[in-house]
Protein backbone atom coordinates (compact mmCIF):
# COMPACT_ATOMS: atom_id res chain seq x y z
CA UNK A 1 0.00 0.00 0.00
CA UNK A 2 1.05 3.72 -1.42
CA UNK A 3 1.88 5.94 1.25
CA UNK A 4 0.84 9.92 0.87
CA UNK A 5 3.57 12.66 0.88
CA UNK A 6 2.68 15.75 2.31
CA UNK A 7 4.64 18.69 1.50
CA UNK A 8 4.12 21.71 4.24
CA UNK A 9 4.80 25.46 3.42
CA UNK A 10 6.50 26.84 6.75
CA UNK A 11 5.76 30.66 6.78
CA UNK A 12 1.65 30.54 7.55
CA UNK A 13 1.65 27.06 7.43
CA UNK A 14 3.23 25.45 9.85
CA UNK A 15 4.38 28.43 12.29
CA UNK A 16 2.93 32.42 12.53
CA UNK A 17 6.13 33.96 11.66
CA UNK A 18 4.80 37.36 10.47
CA UNK A 19 6.48 39.77 13.20
CA UNK A 20 9.87 38.23 12.71
CA UNK A 21 9.16 38.82 8.98
CA UNK A 22 7.67 42.53 9.11
CA UNK A 23 10.82 43.33 11.68
CA UNK A 24 13.62 41.99 9.31
CA UNK A 25 11.68 43.99 6.60
CA UNK A 26 11.33 47.17 8.51
CA UNK A 27 15.03 46.73 9.45
CA UNK A 28 16.14 45.99 5.96
CA UNK A 29 14.04 49.60 4.54
CA UNK A 30 15.29 51.41 7.56
CA UNK A 31 18.55 51.15 6.15
CA UNK A 32 17.53 53.21 2.91
CA UNK A 33 15.80 55.39 5.33
CA UNK A 34 12.36 54.18 4.23
CA UNK A 35 9.53 53.76 6.93
CA UNK A 36 6.30 51.83 6.05
CA UNK A 37 3.19 51.04 8.20
CA UNK A 38 3.61 46.83 9.45
CA UNK A 39 -0.32 46.25 7.96
CA UNK A 40 1.44 47.21 4.47
CA UNK A 41 4.63 44.44 4.57
CA UNK A 42 2.26 41.33 4.84
CA UNK A 43 2.91 40.83 1.06
CA UNK A 44 6.76 40.51 2.00
CA UNK A 45 5.16 36.80 3.95
CA UNK A 46 5.97 33.81 1.28
CA UNK A 47 6.95 34.81 -1.72
CA UNK A 48 10.79 35.39 -2.48
CA UNK A 49 12.45 38.03 -0.90
CA UNK A 50 13.72 39.33 -4.02
CA UNK A 51 10.21 39.59 -5.64
CA UNK A 52 9.10 41.23 -2.62
CA UNK A 53 12.14 44.05 -2.36
CA UNK A 54 11.60 44.88 -6.17
CA UNK A 55 8.31 46.42 -5.65
CA UNK A 56 10.55 48.91 -3.55
CA UNK A 57 14.00 49.00 -6.23
CA UNK A 58 12.11 48.45 -9.14
CA UNK A 59 14.31 47.97 -12.42
CA UNK A 60 17.43 47.92 -9.18
CA UNK A 61 18.92 44.61 -9.11
CA UNK A 62 21.86 46.42 -6.61
CA UNK A 63 19.29 47.48 -4.23
CA UNK A 64 17.08 44.68 -4.03
CA UNK A 65 20.42 42.13 -3.33
CA UNK A 66 21.53 44.86 -0.22
CA UNK A 67 17.83 45.19 1.28
CA UNK A 68 18.12 41.10 1.15
CA UNK A 69 21.32 41.08 2.28
CA UNK A 70 20.00 43.11 5.72
CA UNK A 71 16.73 41.42 5.91
CA UNK A 72 18.83 38.51 6.79
CA UNK A 73 21.16 40.44 9.40
CA UNK A 74 18.51 40.71 11.01
CA UNK A 75 16.11 37.61 10.62
CA UNK A 76 19.94 35.71 11.50
CA UNK A 77 20.09 37.36 14.41
CA UNK A 78 16.72 37.32 16.13
CA UNK A 79 13.74 37.51 13.31
CA UNK A 80 13.65 33.64 12.84
CA UNK A 81 12.96 33.57 16.69
CA UNK A 82 10.33 36.07 16.26
CA UNK A 83 7.64 33.38 15.49
CA UNK A 84 5.42 30.43 17.02
CA UNK A 85 4.42 27.16 16.28
CA UNK A 86 0.56 27.65 15.43
CA UNK A 87 -1.59 25.51 17.84
CA UNK A 88 -2.48 22.14 16.48
CA UNK A 89 0.33 21.45 14.29
CA UNK A 90 2.58 19.15 16.49
CA UNK A 91 -0.78 17.08 16.51
CA UNK A 92 -1.52 17.29 13.39
CA UNK A 93 1.73 15.87 12.21
CA UNK A 94 2.08 13.11 14.76
CA UNK A 95 -1.29 11.66 13.73
CA UNK A 96 -0.34 11.79 10.18
CA UNK A 97 2.92 9.93 10.83
CA UNK A 98 1.07 7.61 12.41
CA UNK A 99 -1.38 6.51 9.52
CA UNK A 100 1.93 5.86 7.85
CA UNK A 101 1.80 8.94 5.82
CA UNK A 102 5.23 11.15 4.90
CA UNK A 103 5.84 14.46 5.81
CA UNK A 104 8.09 16.97 3.87
CA UNK A 105 8.92 20.70 4.57
CA UNK A 106 8.87 22.64 1.09
CA UNK A 107 9.52 26.32 1.63
CA UNK A 108 10.63 29.71 -0.58
CA UNK A 109 13.35 30.23 3.08
CA UNK A 110 16.75 29.81 2.75
CA UNK A 111 16.71 25.90 3.93
CA UNK A 112 19.57 26.95 6.67
CA UNK A 113 17.08 28.99 8.21
CA UNK A 114 14.42 26.44 7.89
CA UNK A 115 16.24 23.90 9.54
CA UNK A 116 16.97 26.52 12.33
CA UNK A 117 13.49 27.39 13.07
CA UNK A 118 12.33 23.25 12.75
CA UNK A 119 15.68 22.35 15.61
CA UNK A 120 14.21 25.39 17.84
CA UNK A 121 10.30 24.43 17.84
CA UNK A 122 11.52 21.31 18.14
CA UNK A 123 9.86 19.89 15.01
CA UNK A 124 12.28 18.31 13.10
CA UNK A 125 11.90 14.89 14.21
CA UNK A 126 8.32 15.07 12.13
CA UNK A 127 10.16 15.88 8.82
CA UNK A 128 11.44 13.56 6.44
CA UNK A 129 12.97 15.98 4.25
CA UNK A 130 13.51 19.93 4.37
CA UNK A 131 13.78 21.38 1.28
CA UNK A 132 14.15 25.69 0.57
CA UNK A 133 16.37 27.96 -0.96
CA UNK A 134 19.52 28.51 -1.07
CA UNK A 135 21.37 31.75 0.04
CA UNK A 136 22.43 32.16 -3.00
CA UNK A 137 18.93 32.82 -4.38
CA UNK A 138 18.68 29.74 -6.44
CA UNK A 139 16.00 27.84 -5.95
CA UNK A 140 13.90 30.05 -4.33
CA UNK A 141 10.64 29.64 -6.39
CA UNK A 142 8.10 27.34 -4.98
CA UNK A 143 8.06 25.07 -8.38
CA UNK A 144 11.95 25.20 -8.04
CA UNK A 145 11.90 23.96 -4.67
CA UNK A 146 9.16 21.10 -5.06
CA UNK A 147 10.70 19.83 -8.06
CA UNK A 148 14.01 19.39 -5.85
CA UNK A 149 11.85 17.97 -2.93
CA UNK A 150 10.21 15.20 -5.44
CA UNK A 151 13.90 14.60 -6.93
CA UNK A 152 15.83 13.97 -3.69
CA UNK A 153 12.54 11.97 -1.72
CA UNK A 154 11.23 9.96 -4.68
CA UNK A 155 7.53 10.79 -3.73
CA UNK A 156 5.09 9.86 -5.98
CA UNK A 157 3.21 13.34 -7.45
CA UNK A 158 0.07 11.21 -7.70
CA UNK A 159 0.21 10.18 -4.01
CA UNK A 160 1.46 13.76 -3.32
CA UNK A 161 -0.13 16.72 -1.72
CA UNK A 162 0.74 20.41 -0.98
CA UNK A 163 -0.02 21.74 1.71
CA UNK A 164 0.23 26.01 2.26
CA UNK A 165 -1.45 29.59 2.75
CA UNK A 166 -0.18 31.41 -0.14
CA UNK A 167 -1.12 31.50 -4.14
CA UNK A 168 2.54 30.74 -5.09
CA UNK A 169 1.58 27.15 -3.07
CA UNK A 170 -0.69 25.73 -4.78
CA UNK A 171 0.74 27.29 -8.17
CA UNK A 172 4.04 25.65 -7.34
CA UNK A 173 1.83 22.61 -6.58
CA UNK A 174 0.03 22.29 -9.64
CA UNK A 175 3.31 23.30 -12.21
CA UNK A 176 4.55 19.71 -10.64
CA UNK A 177 1.52 17.92 -10.58
CA UNK A 178 0.60 17.71 -7.39
CA UNK A 179 -3.27 18.23 -5.26
CA UNK A 180 -3.05 21.46 -3.00
CA UNK A 181 -4.69 22.33 -0.06
CA UNK A 182 -4.83 25.89 1.15
CA UNK A 183 -5.18 26.85 4.57
CA UNK A 184 -6.84 30.21 6.04
CA UNK A 185 -5.49 30.51 9.22
CA UNK A 186 -2.38 31.92 7.53
CA UNK A 187 -1.68 35.13 5.70
CA UNK A 188 -3.84 34.27 2.67
CA UNK A 189 -7.37 34.73 1.94
CA UNK A 190 -10.44 32.54 0.44
CA UNK A 191 -9.89 34.76 -2.71
CA UNK A 192 -6.48 34.29 -3.38
CA UNK A 193 -6.79 30.68 -3.40
CA UNK A 194 -9.72 30.28 -5.65
CA UNK A 195 -8.09 32.20 -7.92
CA UNK A 196 -5.49 29.79 -8.27
CA UNK A 197 -7.87 26.97 -8.15
CA UNK A 198 -6.68 25.19 -4.91
CA UNK A 199 -8.34 21.54 -4.66
CA UNK A 200 -9.30 21.99 -1.13
CA UNK A 201 -9.45 24.78 1.10
CA UNK A 202 -9.34 24.30 4.94
CA UNK A 203 -10.88 27.10 7.29
CA UNK A 204 -9.02 25.79 10.16
CA UNK A 205 -6.28 23.65 12.03
CA UNK A 206 -8.64 20.99 13.24
CA UNK A 207 -10.67 21.25 9.55
CA UNK A 208 -7.12 20.83 8.32
CA UNK A 209 -5.98 17.60 10.48
CA UNK A 210 -9.69 15.95 9.16
CA UNK A 211 -9.11 16.94 5.60
CA UNK A 212 -5.19 15.59 5.36
CA UNK A 213 -6.21 12.03 6.91
CA UNK A 214 -8.86 11.84 4.69
CA UNK A 215 -6.92 12.46 1.63
CA UNK A 216 -4.24 10.45 3.04
CA UNK A 217 -6.33 7.36 3.74
CA UNK A 218 -8.24 7.91 -0.04
CA UNK A 219 -5.11 8.72 -1.82
CA UNK A 220 -2.97 5.86 -0.23
CA UNK A 221 -5.72 2.81 -2.09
Amino acid sequence: MAHTSFFFDLDGTITDSKQGIINSVLYALDHFGIRAREDSLLFFIGPPLKQSFARYFPGDSARVTLAVEKYREYFRRQGMFENRVYPGVPQMLERLIEQGHRIHLATSKPEVFARQILDHFQLSRYFSFVAGAELNGARNDKVDVLRYALQETGADVSHSLMVGDRFHDVVGGHAVGMKTVGVLYGYGSRQELEAVHADYICQSMPDLQTTLLALGAEMRH
